[in-house]
């Protein structure tokens, strides 16, 4: 094994997480001062906008990697985010901070999001793949969930507001240009170290490193507000903020990789149903207290250590 080679490919890792995840935010900066220019209202642009770009570290990743064949990163790096962002993130912050759950998060969101997750595993199982009509659904249901979003926040009033920087037009150009190679170059980086990573030092699949690696480094953004929030005293976002992202992470990520290019689906049955399950043990306590207190987060916790248990068990399979 060259030791220089898979440092080189460690550090491409490294580089492109922080790529990924500052790209999205130069990306979202300059978006935002481009909407908020031309009037559009600051629920929209928190709903669709910041929305997109907090998965735009998944949607790079899974792109790339379904441009390039690796199914296994590309559909293990949404799934693993998936179950990572509610029994890692939600659990840890649960317990620092107990975290109430609004109405409309327990009541529509939270059955949404499991519905879709069950979609993509009875899709993956019959059709063996995840090709574009099934692409195409996820678009439609997503469009008719930021539709759904927009009309409910303008009725029920939002009382998180937007920062929008007010930049010069030459700044908003760099802000996306640059954000945007940023992802993508980001993403690039990241699929080839963590491809070469798995095959020649740990000797496992594409799908293990998704599922793991990947999906914590693109977790990470979700990883550092929830945490944040929490140790501030605003821990009650960090549920919505995160049933959201696991929403967007199926219907705009997969979504849009399958109509790039179809991806195999073997392999994924198990983590699936882990995903499936880790949205009922967080809806549960939702639905039937409003709240997720230190106890359930403790669950959360031990569910996830024992998912990584059985990840290493079967780390070549």
């Amino acid at each position: 094994m060259d030791v220089l080679e898979v440092l080189k490919n460690i550090g491409f890792i490294i580089a492109g997480f922080i790529l990924l995840i500052k790209g999205a935010d130069f990306f979202v900066d300059g978006a935002s001062s481009v909407a908020g220019k031309i009037g559009i209202p600051q629920i929209v642009i928190g709903l669709t906008i910041v929305a997109f770009g907090t998965s735009a570290p998944e949607a790079a990743i899974s792109i790339s990697s379904a441009a390039k064949g690796s199914n296994g990163i590309s559909i293990g790096n949404v799934i693993g985010s998936n179950i990572m962002n509610v029994l890692l993130i939600l659990g840890l912050t649960a317990v620092i901070r107990t975290l109430n759950i609004k109405k409309s998060t327990a009541i529509i969101d939270m059955p949404f999001m499991i519905v879709i997750s069950v979609i993509l595993l009875v899709w993956g199982v019959v059709f063996g793949k995840i090709d574009r009509p099934a692409g195409a659904i996820f678009w439609v249901l997503l469009i008719s969930f930021i539709v759904y979003l927009i009309i409910y926040s303008k009725k029920q009033g939002s009382d998180e507001e937007v920062k929008i920087k007010d930049l010069k037009v030459w700044q908003i150009i760099i802000f996306i240009i640059g954000g945007i190679a940023a992802i993508v170059f980001g993403s690039n980086l990241t699929v080839d170290g963590a491809s070469y990573v798995a095959k020649n030092v740990f000797h496992v699949s594409d799908r293990i490193v998704g599922l793991t690696i990947v999906a914590f480094g693109t977790s990470l953004p979700e990883l550092m507000t929830s945490v944040t929030a929490a140790r501030k005293g605003n821990a009650d976002i960090a549920v919505g903020n995160i049933v959201g992202s696991n929403i967007f992470n199926i219907l705009f990520v997969l979504g849009t990789s399958a109509l790039i290019r179809p991806m195999k689906y073997d392999g994924f049955v198990i983590d699936n149903l882990v995903a499936i399950g880790a949205a009922v043990l967080l809806w549960i306590p939702a639905v039937s207290k409003r709240k997720l207190g230190k106890g359930a987060g403790a669950v959360m916790l031990l569910g996830y250590a024992g998912y990584f248990v059985y990840l290493l068990l079967n780390a070549t399979a």
